[in-house]
């Protein structure tokens, strides 16, 4: 791209409509203060500047590169997503209240006064009250223009991504957009992703919604904590105990007829069913209007027979499974499967941003189900096989440190890898993934398979390892605890 003053994009004018402006021709420039925004995130003000230059071209929608004041994150955003930051201050103003807004725009004046006098470019300034705050304008990936080459409409599929600087300012594009992951679904899903937690969950404005939660285990009891942090009004049951910090229901019912948006995350389609379904359950509390998202991992004929109830009492229904740990969900980076009710997604969108890395919309209820179950399916099945190496290692008198330092170095390095070949290795097995659920997600996944007539001859395999564990009482342990199965 050329230097301060050249055009990013294209010569002519660019035209566009954004919050119900008239259409207008509007001419953007490398360097020009703008504000920026994509979907249901607010708008925020920034700069147009270069994009680095080992970053892939991406194809589609005419888009800048910008730099937001207020926060280290950059962004691809669409030219109908972008205003002359002078001309639509007082607007912007009006509709955005919030403190850390304030500190963006004041950061933006102080580039201004900075500015004044002098002809140059200014490196925007690094707010020292706001650090990763915003989980950004979410950035639409399709296309790097340059200075010379005219922006061309492509597909309609985005990608969806928050590029979110954590170093320091002086620190290179190139180690930015290493930390990149662009995805998509050809179905028309969408992910949401943003390159670490503190540029996810630093900056959340937290819906004005109220907020349930059913549910703390390991998993919960994370989910819980990292939706407190940003923000939200939570009410929380579970079957034994409270939650600092959260309003305490005495009943699922209870729960969903006080918020309006409950989250459930137990153990297996059973437990799934009896909240629901049981004395003083969900359905008892919902009325027209009133919000479910389930967010256990169960099998589709299960949650497809949840959304028909909650919807047949004038509720909306989510189904949301979450694939990671006991440590991701306390870190806020689970990634979020999601299918059902789209506008439900979209209202849940600064809980999942609270709780995790990514989420994904997958269509129709039982989609995320199938999806979930594969996941765990390889997941579970790759564990197993990770055991068998580790003892085979060891019963033909190899180093079983070795053989986890070689695979570290190989393709299959991955921190999944080294953790589990760590709690082997020490003979730790306190769960931060229960034995007993992922052999559960195993037998749900063969199940799976054996409806639509595909072989699941790993799986199953896998599955009866598992069990051989089960019956050595490790269901409680972590799912590392399948080695035992092995030497016993």
């Amino acid at each position: 791209m050329g230097g301060a003053g050249a055009t990013c994009c294209s010569r002519r004018p660019v035209r566009r409509r954004w919050l119900g402006g008239k259409m207008a021709a509007v001419s953007l420039r490398l360097g020009d203060l703008v504000w920026g925004k994509l979907g249901r995130y607010p708008p925020w003000p920034g700069k147009i500047v270069n994009p680095p230059k080992d970053l892939k071209k991406p194809r589609g929608k005419k888009c800048f590169f910008v730099k937001f004041f207020g926060t280290e994150d950059h962004a691809w955003i669409k030219v109908e997503q972008l205003k002359p930051y002078h001309a639509h201050k007082e607007e912007m103003i009006k509709i955005n209240k919030g403190k850390r807004f304030q500190q963006a725009v004041d950061a933006v004046e102080e580039f201004l006064r900075r500015a004044k006098g002098k002809d140059q470019d200014l490196t925007i300034p690094e707010s020292s009250t706001v650090k990763g705050m915003m989980a950004g304008p979410m950035a639409t990936f399709k296309w790097q223009p340059t200075a010379s080459e005219p922006v061309k409409d492509a597909d309609p599929h985005f990608h969806h991504f928050l590029l979110s600087q954590t170093e320091k300012p002086a620190v290179c594009y190139q180690a930015i957009t290493k930390k990149l992951k662009i995805c998509e679904e050809e179905t028309g899903s969408t992910s949401i992703q943003a390159a670490d937690s503190t540029a996810v969950n630093g900056s959340i404005t937290p819906t004005d919604k109220k907020i349930g939660f059913l549910g703390l285990g390991l998993m919960g009891s994370g989910i819980v904590s990292n939706l407190l942090k940003m923000g939200h009004t939570v009410t929380v049951w579970n079957r034994t105990a409270e939650k600092e910090g959260a309003r305490l229901g005495r009943t699922p019912a209870e729960v969903v007829s006080t918020c309006d948006i409950t989250f459930a995350c137990v153990s297996d389609p059973k437990a799934a069913k009896d909240l629901v379904l049981g004395p003083s359950g969900v359905l008892q509390g919902i009325r027209p209007g009133k919000c479910y998202v389930d967010m256990s991992t169960v099998d589709a004929d299960t949650v497809t027979e949840l959304a028909q109830v909650i919807v047949s009492r004038g509720g909306r229904f989510l189904e949301a499974p979450v694939s990671g740990n006991q440590q991701l969900s306390n870190d806020g980076m689970l990634v979020i499967l999601a299918a059902g009710d789209r506008g439900l997604y979209e209202d849940c969108s600064s809980c999942f941003q609270a709780m995790g890395k990514t989420s994904f919309f997958l269509g129709e209820v039982g989609n995320a189900a199938k999806m979930m179950l594969i996941v765990n399916m390889v997941q579970g099945s790759f564990m197993a096989t990770i055991a068998e190496g580790l003892t085979l290692a060891q019963v033909t008198g190899q180093s079983q440190q070795t053989l986890l330092d070689i695979l570290n170095q190989g393709q299959l390095a991955s921190i999944f890898l080294d953790q589990k070949c760590q709690n082997i290795l020490q003979g730790n097995f306190k769960p931060d993934f229960y034995l007993k659920y992922i052999q559960k997600d195993l037998r749900l996944a063969i199940a799976l398979g054996d409806a639509v007539n595909h072989p699941t001859p790993m799986a199953a395999a896998a599955n009866e390892v598992y069990k051989r564990a089960k019956a050595l009482d490790q269901s409680d342990n972590d799912m590392s605890a399948v080695y035992r199965a092995y030497i016993h």
